[in-house]
């Protein structure tokens, strides 16, 4: 496995240099600001990325105005209080996707984030998992949500400011490259060893898991 200096070269030179490809790279938000975020908008968030999997983006975006009037700008208590007249409400809403089984991960991700309060709320639980345990953070969100644990569960707490690794197809490829794991990993021993990787990496640089993955993304 290189060590992180060596990849970063390897970005470095396909980026048109070091200052050019550090200029690419945004650290995540502090623990201070996380904790701060509105759990409404951590709703809202994980709600955006679960309608956008399998989905044009462009479309969820262009239709998000329509999704924040409909989920009661996702008001944690009164999504999470939703019953079966709403969603026949929500499925005839065409300002939103009329997709049942994802909007119905409003009510249950409303729930998940209800019962994060007495451990100090969301941004307190997500935004405070530290960076080298991030696997577990992705696992205790599969559990505990509905549909957030995945990709959609990287690519939420990326865009939340979180420190994250996201498994897209180039840093897996660089992931496999370096011998780390041999493909797409999915399986609990095969995202240790991808923890691992960039814990060693992250050591070695100073540098945060989000610029990590994003190094380890431009070198591909």
């Amino acid at each position: 496995m290189r060590t992180f200096d060596e990849i970063f070269a390897i970005s470095a030179d396909r980026k048109g240099g070091a200052d050019a490809l550090n200029a690419m790279l945004e650290p995540p938000k502090s623990a201070a600001d996380l904790a701060a975020i509105p759990e409404d908008r951590w709703l809202a968030q994980f709600t955006k990325g679960v309608f956008q999997a399998g989905f044009n983006w462009k479309v969820i975006e262009a239709k998000w105005d329509g999704f924040e009037a409909a989920f009661h700008g996702f008001n944690v208590d009164r999504c999470a209080f939703m019953h079966d007249e709403d969603m026949d409400s929500l499925m005839s809403n065409t300002d939103i996707v009329r997709n049942g089984p994802k909007i119905r991960t409003v009510i249950e991700n409303a729930h998940f984030l209800q019962g994060l309060r007495d451990q100090g709320g969301a941004g307190k639980v997500l935004g405070g998992w530290a960076s080298t345990d991030y696997v577990n953070q992705l696992e205790f969100m599969k559990k505990g949500g509905s549909r957030i644990g995945g990709a959609t569960g990287q690519y939420s707490l990326r865009f939340l400011g979180k420190d994250s690794f996201i498994l897209s197809r180039d840093v897996v490829a660089r992931l496999i490259a370096e011998g780390v794991v041999d493909k797409q990993p999915t399986s609990k021993g095969a995202m240790k060893k991808v923890q691992e990787a960039f814990n060693i990496w992250m050591a070695q640089s100073g540098r945060s898991l989000t610029e990590t993955s994003r190094v380890l993304a431009m070198s591909v």
